[in-house]
């Protein structure tokens, strides 16, 4: 049953539990590495709702990135950047939203990224790596 259950995610992009952890590791280095980013935060949850969290939040130069990592299976039917749907893209914007307040003076630019990570085909070997910059989630005068 398992196994049935497994290839079932995997045709839809659905990595099995446990592998998001995997890709936002692989993603972090990924973006320190390729891209010079400092990662800044893993997984930080909003104290006001604790189902709210950001994966990562990176420094790239000036800038402020939170980064939605999504796991994908290799030839799966909904890529990572379609993944992060209206209501996901709600609760990033109000746990975005929280970050920033309890930084203080907010930074002067922000935004948001996905990175879709698929395993190797093989098992072994380099994952393949998806960036997608400036996500548009709020609106043009936004402050927090």
């Amino acid at each position: 049953m398992t196994s049935l259950l497994q290839r079932i995610l995997a045709f839809l992009g659905r990595a099995p539990r446990g592998t998001g952890a995997v890709a936002e590791e692989e993603a972090a280095r990924w973006l320190e590495r390729e891209c010079g980013f400092r990662v800044v935060a893993r997984n930080w949850r909003n104290p006001a709702d604790r189902r709210e969290e950001i994966d990562l939040v990176a420094r790239d130069g000036e800038i402020l990135v939170f980064v939605e990592v999504k796991s994908r299976a290799r030839g799966a039917l909904v890529p990572g950047y379609h993944a992060v749907d209206r209501r996901k893209k709600a609760v990033l914007r109000r746990a975005i939203t929280a970050y920033l307040r309890a930084l203080g003076p907010p930074p002067r630019t922000f935004r948001l990224d996905i990175v879709e990570v698929t395993p190797p085909a093989s098992g072994a070997g380099v994952p393949e790596v998806l960036h997608f910059e400036n996500i548009p989630l709020f609106p043009k005068h936004f402050r927090p």
